[in-house]
């Protein structure tokens, strides 16, 4: 069984933390302010589908965390948080994931967590990770909702080493461990490709969404709304050459294709504006823009809606 410590138990983390201890593993959480308080005192409830997962997790905020546990008390650390909150975390447990060598694995929006993180603590120490076809959000304190297939994608970031390394190792019995939880998981060689196909449906529809607050089932269906939603995506891979990425027209088909798919989900950015919270809105469609002005091309879809969101929300 493994131990593992996940940093951030919003709709995300909380979910998959959720999965993982029914399966028998044990699972330290942070979280903070009310939420922390509620786990704490009522435990972590889980609603997913029809299901109800209820369980009473360890939970601490950073500073007891650090207080309480060696970083390689762990096997490996999960970052759950809004990529908003990346470079406050670095901030707040950078030294104390800098005394030990336990990995750790993203699983946020973005494709600019990883290095920052690989600023903080070393390259080799980072996995790159991403949820797939997943909607997850705090209903109130101590009580989550997610839904969807709920997959995981992760690699060894920047890219894949030397088969039979720790890394390598490891990743083998993460993925071992999360299938055997209910959390279908995939390996990557290429973890940046996959970080920057999953940041085309994001730019594609997130903003948007945040912007109407339309789901993604209407978005991607509407006449007018579902162009500008192949436009962000299209900006989207071009932006990808800015990082030697290079995604194609056949990912931007592919991607499109599969967010029309999906049931209607009420976007990430959607729930963080209703609650009005911060958006991760410079980590995806920022993320696009800065790396298509380093092009030197336009991206007239992304600016616009990011400008009118941007309007609407100061």
């Amino acid at each position: 069984m493994l131990k593992l410590l996940v940093v951030g138990a919003g709709g995300i983390g909380g979910y998959y933390a959720a999965r993982l201890l029914e399966a028998g593993h044990q699972v330290i959480l942070t979280a903070r302010g009310a939420h922390l308080h509620a786990l704490v005192s009522k435990g972590l409830k889980v609603h997913y589908e029809g299901r109800e997962l209820i369980h009473a997790p360890e939970v601490f905020s950073h500073q007891q965390l650090a207080a309480r546990f060696h970083p390689d008390d762990f096997d490996v650390i999960v970052i759950a948080l809004k990529s908003t909150a990346t470079s406050l975390v670095a901030e707040e447990l950078g030294a104390w994931l800098r005394q030990g060598r336990v990995p750790v694995l993203s699983l946020q929006n973005g494709v600019d967590n990883e290095p920052l993180l690989a600023k903080a603590i070393g390259t080799e120490r980072i996995i790159g990770g991403l949820a797939v076809r997943i909607g997850g959000h705090i209903v109130r304190p101590g009580v989550v909702e997610a839904e969807g297939v709920a997959e995981i994608i992760m690699g060894e970031w920047p890219a894949a080493g030397k088969p039979g390394s720790a890394r390598s190792l490891l990743l083998e019995k993460l993925a071992a461990a999360f299938d055997n939880s209910g959390i279908p998981t995939m390996l990557s060689h290429n973890i940046r490709h996959e970080l920057w196909r999953k940041l085309v449906i994001n730019n594609g529809v997130n903003p948007l969404s945040a912007l109407t607050g339309l789901d993604t089932h209407s978005l991607t269906h509407h006449p007018e709304f579902s162009r500008i939603v192949y436009g962000m995506m299209a900006e989207t891979v071009e932006a990808s050459r800015a990082d030697d990425v290079n995604l194609t027209q056949d990912d931007l088909h592919e991607m499109f294709e599969l967010i029309s798919s999906f049931n209607a989900i009420k976007t990430s950015m959607l729930v963080d504006r209703e609650k009005g919270r911060p958006l991760e809105l410079d980590s995806i469609a920022g993320a696009v823009l800065k790396r298509c002005t380093s092009l030197g091309i336009d991206s007239p879809y992304t600016s616009t809606i990011a400008t009118l969101l941007k309007q609407q929300t100061s």
